[in-house]
């Protein structure tokens, strides 16, 4: 079954790796991150396991995204295999997550995760099929965007496990989501398809699965055509509308103000009075 997974066009370019030590150290884990014109794609690749991430992975997870360079123009997360992510590796659970204080550790690689993934400067991109469970679920909720196949089925079965999710993970899925669905499905551990997902605001789109990768690749190609610094800007705007914190109105406006002497704003309005495709370079 196919899934958005490398991209269709030009071949995919791996990232700078974070050091020899960090390689050394991580190099078995199943994550890859690619690019190819500004679009990076950040690939679970462990698809005998649905995708699940274990705690080291979670971790990896987080410092990749945190070490992309300043031209990444957008950043897909996908899963291979058919899968989006079924959350946590609750195999290693008894070693991993054994007592409270092993369990804040965890907690912890999860949150840092979502944080790299929803403060990254650039737009994010869930490319979700098949299970999208658990942490799965709240790695997708920290994405800008999300677009499913529409064989995706959507769970947050915290309660099942007598767990709980972190308040940052929390707000990342009731802005995507809403305060009341948010509620039933934490409450109930219900699992929801695409289409009632679509309804309630979480996703962007349901594709057919057969349309799936060109769909994505499309969208984040036009994604990273555009205007680098604007997309900042403009994430940074909505972030501090949906936080509401005084420091998220602070960058909003640097990033704003940033773009108003920039060569991509010259280069915007050059391209509209030649009636031409504008070619905007981050500058």
């Amino acid at each position: 079954m196919p899934r958005f997974f490398v991209g269709k066009s030009a071949p995919a370019r791996p990232f700078p790796r974070l050091g020899a030590m960090a390689e050394n150290a991580m190099s078995d884990l199943p994550l890859r991150l690619e690019s190819s014109g500004g679009v990076a794609r950040l690939v679970i690749d462990r698809p005998d396991k649905r995708n699940a991430l274990t705690q080291r992975m979670w971790r990896r997870l987080a410092d990749l995204v945190a070490a992309l360079p300043e031209t990444t123009r957008v950043l897909v997360i996908s899963g291979n295999g058919g899968h989006f992510c079924a959350g946590a590796d609750i195999g290693e659970f008894e070693v991993v997550r054994r007592d409270a204080e092993t369990a804040r550790a965890y907690e912890k690689a999860n949150s840092d995760a979502f944080r790299a993934v929803r403060e990254a400067p650039f737009p994010t991109l869930a490319a979700i099929g098949g299970v999208c469970i658990g942490g799965g679920f709240g790695l997708a909720a920290a994405c800008d965007l999300r677009v499913a196949a529409d064989d995706a089925v959507f769970a947050v079965p915290a309660a099942k496990l007598g767990l709980a999710y972190p308040a940052d993970a929390m707000a990342d899925i009731v802005h995507a989501l809403g305060p009341q669905r948010t509620k039933h499905l934490v409450f109930s551990a219900s699992r929801i398809d695409a289409k009632e997902a679509l309804a309630a605001g979480f996703l962007l789109e349901v594709i057919a699965v057969s349309a799936f990768d060109d769909r994505i690749d499309t969208l984040a190609k036009r994604i990273a055509a555009n205007a680098p610094l604007s997309n900042r800007a403009s994430k940074a705007a909505i972030r501090a509308v949906l936080t509401a914190a005084p420091a998220d109105f602070d960058a909003a406006a640097r990033f704003g103000a940033a773009t108003f002497e920039s060569a991509d704003y010259a280069e915007g309005r050059a391209a509209f009075r030649e009636k031409r495709t504008p070619v905007f370079t981050g500058d």
